[in-house]
């Protein structure tokens, strides 16, 4: 028998967008991050070209589940554009994005597939972005691979992931809010339908099925603190002190 082991990542960014049912010019977000997407991620930073459906298929069958550690802002963009060749006006459309959110994601399945996946975060073959090629991530997205352990575990194992000027100006919440796919022996329930189980990437024929998601919330794990690089270097410290000292 196979090992089973989970692979997180961190999904943070200035903007972030992850659409699921977008048509036309009005190209909406979900309020996390899509299985399809997600995927997508991962056969990027794999090398998988958008027509191999081949190599596509065991990543998408992996059973996804996403953590909402800081939920963001919902912004609006109205996004113009102009024919590469003739320089004629393309339809004006909307575009929505999630600003400063933060999500843990993550995936499990077969831990072989899974460290291939794992090394593949840390050299992409091509760059990570968050639903669109317009949303880099502010950070590398890797936070590791949990070997024999469960989606349900790491989801509520991993440190709370939430920003430090975020966690500065709220409370720590009780609870955080887990969407995720059903284990083989355990039953739906009061369960959503989600149209992001990734098919094809193809761009002639791109396609996605329905698929059933279930929302539990977990107490709030310790935070990640000070541990993380990024967290050394606070830019707004000094503001925040000033405002402190003048309220």
């Amino acid at each position: 028998m196979s090992r089973t082991s989970v692979l997180a990542l961190r999904l943070a960014g200035p903007l972030q967008s992850w659409g699921a049912s977008s048509r036309f010019t009005r190209r909406t977000t979900e309020s996390a991050p899509t299985k399809s997407g997600v995927i997508g991620l991962l056969a990027s930073a794999s090398g998988i070209e958008r027509g191999d459906d081949a190599r596509l298929a065991p990543l998408a069958a992996l059973r996804f589940g996403v953590r909402i550690d800081q939920s963001g802002t919902r912004v609006r963009d109205f996004h113009t554009a102009h024919h590469g060749v003739t320089g004629a006006s393309m339809p004006l459309s909307e575009r929505f994005y999630l600003a400063d959110a933060v999500f843990v994601a993550a995936v499990e399945g077969d831990h072989t597939l899974l460290t291939g996946l794992h090394d593949a975060l840390r050299a992409p073959a091509y760059p990570p972005y968050l639903g669109r090629r317009s949303c880099p991530p502010s950070e590398p997205v890797d936070l590791g691979l949990y070997e024999d352990a469960r989606l349900e575990d790491v989801l509520v194992s991993v440190p709370w992931q939430a920003s430090v000027w975020y966690r500065r100006r709220h409370r720590t919440p009780q609870n955080l809010t887990v969407l995720r796919e059903t284990a083989a022996d355990e039953s739906a329930g009061a369960a959503d339908v989600l149209r992001d189980q990734p098919i094809s990437f193809d761009a002639a024929h791109r396609r996605h099925a329905l698929r059933t998601v279930v929302t539990v919330p977990v107490p709030t794990p310790i935070p990640a603190g000070g541990s993380r690089a990024q967290d050394a270097h606070e830019p707004f410290a000094a503001l925040d002190a000033l405002e402190d000292e003048s309220a």
